[in-house]
């Protein structure tokens, strides 16, 4: 006999996706039918009325995979319960067609209004894990520079620079190619690729080319979207990426959008896939101090701004965006080819290419605002993962690339360090604990400042981890804020100014 108990929690999910207006009510029997497709059952009580109140679409959803586990329809590991999570909620996503009907619809209304709308279908029908971004831990270090904002990321595992470049090498032959693809709208997923039957994309033209917009499944911060190609092409950043960064936030306004620069150990983790990041945060990057203006020779309409910040930044402002664009593309075009050997600046070496940009574009009112950031990616013997990459001392707490994300002030540290750190607090307050290798030195520098009580030990140490970060950043900057740093930046910048 069938047991009844799941034919309740189908009849509400249901009836709770019917009530937020997820499923039409003519599509009753179609969605019930899909369910008992899914959980292989061949008979259903139909006299099941809704329970009072309703529980929650996610709930439900537990309950059926749950089901499913136990009926060994599935077993119980990551993949296989991600898609059949998957394979349910999309009962409550339209089909892509139907999504980008909507969003341009809501759009003539206002971009906030298609964007609000696209955010929270994604949310509901669980492909951003809310769930699982509620994991990550959050704390704040107020820096020279100003507020920095640390998060230790448990929603996603982050991977090494080593898995990366596998996976780069791995791609040919596999489908979908890599996992911003187009072809992982509603594809079921599988051991290594991830279960998208719940993905959708928004269309988006871009001068001609067509482009994809959709949000980050494990949100870093709030709206955290990509815009990515529709083609598999590898990242560039030139001319084209700039007039694309500005279109984007003439269509968004609300919303800030950047590209990693767009070589390896400087471009953060996908580098195969032409892309850009963006969404609705203020980071800390943004109230950054100016140290001084520039006045850009051929561009009088630019306001040009040198930012007190670990990074070396360039922030251009005009209401005129072609001009923006053009002072953009001549800083990239002259730092691509500049050479500084007093401070480890060049741009080649046996014949690898060494010096790129990270950009970002945002509004100010009427204006556009565009961060243009000097990077370097040479490695030498002494620093073989990178002259500008965390150095060797920081990378106990972040070894991963410095990407867009940390350019902007906000740290994406390693799962391991909830674990790692609640160990090195056990050792600064006498316990029996076992510390990681890599933080023996560290741990023992911070005994020194001893005594600890136990209900501050833990801020005491997310103000270390925030020193530490603010390190890490200070590594990735070529032009560091100290005189000589300073001066080997005018040095670069005098080919711009009158």
């Amino acid at each position: 006999m069938q047991d009844s108990s799941i034919d309740q929690v189908i009849r509400d999910f249901v009836s709770k996706g019917i009530a937020a207006h997820r499923i039409h009510s003519l599509d009753e029997r179609y969605a019930i039918n899909h369910l008992l497709g899914l959980l292989e059952i061949d008979v259903y009580d139909v006299q099941k009325i809704p329970s009072i109140p309703l529980p929650n679409l996610l709930d439900s959803l537990d309950r059926m995979v749950g089901y499913a586990v136990e009926k060994h329809l599935i077993t119980d590991v990551p993949e296989e319960i991600e898609i059949m999570e998957a394979q349910i909620m999309e009962l409550i996503t339209p089909l892509p067609s139907e999504v980008n009907k909507r969003f341009w619809m809501h759009y003539e209304e206002a971009p906030m209004r298609a964007t609000d709308e696209f955010y929270r279908l994604s949310q509901d029908n669980d492909y951003i894990k809310t769930r699982k971004i509620a994991r990550n831990k959050h704390f704040s270090f107020d820096s020279k520079y100003g507020k920095l904002e640390i998060t230790i990321n448990l929603s996603k595992p982050e991977k090494t620079r080593q898995q990366m470049e596998a996976a780069r090498q791995s791609e040919s032959g596999n489908y979908p190619i890599c996992a911003l693809c187009m072809e992982n709208e509603g594809y079921r997923g599988r051991a290594d690729a991830a279960a998208r039957s719940n993905h959708r994309i928004v269309r988006l033209p871009l001068f001609g080319e067509n482009w994809g917009f959709q949000y980050s499944p494990y949100s870093y911060y709030n709206e955290h979207c990509i815009i990515l190609s529709e083609e598999h092409v590898p990242m560039h950043v030139n001319e084209g990426t700039i007039a694309n960064l500005l279109e984007i936030v003439t269509i968004f306004p609300h919303y800030f959008i950047g590209s990693n620069a767009g070589l390896p150990i400087v471009g953060g983790s996908i580098l195969s896939h032409e892309h850009y990041q963006g969404g609705r945060h203020s980071f800390p990057m943004e109230a950054a101090r100016v140290l001084r203006t520039l006045t850009l020779g051929g561009f009088p309409e630019v306001e040009a701004e040198i930012l007190y910040w670990p990074l070396s930044v360039i922030r251009l402002r005009s209401n005129n965006r072609n001009e923006v664009a053009a002072a953009a593309c001549a800083i990239m075009e002259e730092w691509q080819q500049y050479s500084d050997p007093q401070v480890e600046i060049l741009a080649e070496s046996s014949g690898g290419l060494h010096n790129a940009v990270t950009l970002i574009a945002r509004r100010v009112k009427e204006a556009y605002e565009l961060d243009v950031v000097l990077r370097n990616n040479r490695t030498t013997e002494s620093f073989p993962d990178g002259i500008f990459h965390p150095h060797p001392d920081v990378q106990h707490i972040k070894k991963e690339n410095i990407g867009l994300i940390e350019v902007l002030g906000l740290a994406i540290l390693p799962p391991r360090l909830e674990t790692e750190l609640s160990e090195v607090a056990d050792y600064l307050l006498g316990k029996t604990a076992v510390v990681a290798s890599y933080h023996r030195e560290w741990a023992e520098e911070l005994k020194q400042q001893g005594p600890f009580e136990a209900e501050s030990i833990m801020e005491m140490i997310h103000e270390a981890v925030g020193e530490k970060f603010l390190r890490v950043i200070e590594d990735a900057g070529v032009y560091k804020q100290t005189p000589e740093g300073q001066a080997a930046f005018d040095r670069f910048l005098s080919t711009f100014e009158k």
